[in-house]
C-alpha cells in the first residue's frame, strides 16, 4: 500500500494531461493529495482524472489555456472559496516555440513563448502566493531547463524565457524565506516528451528515460519536511546546484 504522505494536501499541477505534469500528479494522489489538474487538453485531464480515482485518489479537472491569465485569477479565488490555502504548486507546462535565428522570430511567436513560460508562472505566483502563505508549508516547484544556461543557437525564445523564469523564481524566493513558503527549480534534462520530440525529431525516443523518472525528486522538494529553497535541481546528475550570489 502507498504511503499517504501527502495526506490532506492539495496541490495544483499545470500541464497535468501528458508527461511530467501527468506523472507527478497521479504521484501526488497516490500519496493522498488532492490535485488541481490545469491543462487546455480536456481528454488528457479525463484520463488522468480516471487513474487518479482507480487508485483511490482526487482531483479537481482545470481545463485552460495558461495564456488566459484571467482564468488564473479565478482559479486562485476558486482554491481560496473551498480550501483557504495552497499546499504545493508545480508550475511544469511550457512550450517550446520556433528554434531559428532570434532575428527570424516572429513576435507573435516569441511573444506566446514568454507568455507561456514565464508570464503565466508569474500570473500564477501571483494568484496563488497568498494561499501558499496560508499553507503550514507552502512548497513551489518550477521547471526549467539547461537551455537558460547553454544559450544555444536557434534557441533564443526558449532560452530567454527560462532564464527569465529562473530569475523571477529567485527572486520569488528571498521575498518569501521569512514565511513557510519554499521554491525550487529543476532542470529535467532529456527525457522522452512531447516537448522533446519536437526539439529533437530525429532521436531516438528509447534512449532517454522516462517522464516519471523525474517523480521522485519532485515529490521531494513539494513534501512539508522539505528544507530545500532557491537552488537548482539538475536532473541528468541528480545534483542540488546553489546560484552563484553576486554582490550589489
Amino acid at each position: 500500500m502507498t504511503e499517504k504522505t501527502f495526506e490532506g494536501r492539495v496541490a495544483v499541477v499545470t500541464g497535468a494531461s501528458r508527461g511530467i505534469g501527468y506523472y507527478t500528479a497521479k504521484a501526488l494522489a497516490a500519496k493522498g493529495a488532492h490535485i488541481i489538474a490545469v491543462a487546455r487538453t480536456v481528454g488528457g485531464l479525463e484520463e488522468l482524472d480516471d487513474e487518479i480515482q482507480k487508485a483511490g485518489g482526487s482531483a479537481t479537472l482545470v481545463p485552460f489555456d495558461l495564456k488566459d491569465f484571467d482564468a488564473i485569477d479565478r482559479l486562485g479565488a476558486a482554491i481560496y472559496e473551498r480550501w483557504k490555502k495552497l499546499d504545493i504548486l508545480i508550475g511544469n507546462a511550457g512550450i517550446l516555440g520556433p528554434t531559428s535565428p532570434i532575428g527570424h522570430v516572429e513576435p507573435k511567436k516569441f511573444d506566446e513563448v514568454i507568455a507561456v513560460n514565464v508570464t503565466a508562472n508569474y500570473r500564477l505566483i501571483r494568484s496563488l502566493d497568498p494561499l501558499l502563505r496560508q499553507s503550514d508549508a507552502g512548497r513551489a516547484v518550477f521547471l526549467s531547463s539547461g537551455a537558460a544556461h547553454k544559450c544555444k543557437a536557434y534557441w533564443g525564445p526558449y532560452s530567454i524565457s527560462k532564464a527569465a523564469l529562473e530569475a523571477m523564481v529567485r527572486t520569488y524566493v528571498n521575498e518569501t524565506r521569512k514565511t513557510n513558503v519554499k521554491s525550487m527549480l529543476v532542470n529535467p534534462g532529456p527525457l522522452r516528451t512531447a516537448m522533446r520530440a519536437r526539439a529533437m525529431p530525429g532521436e531516438d525516443p528509447q534512449t532517454l528515460a522516462h517522464p516519471d523518472t523525474l517523480v521522485e525528486p519532485l515529490l521531494r522538494f513539494a513534501a512539508a519536511n522539505s528544507e530545500y529553497n532557491g537552488q537548482l535541481y539538475d536532473h541528468p546528475s541528480g545534483e542540488v546546484r546553489d546560484f552563484v550570489q553576486v554582490s550589489s
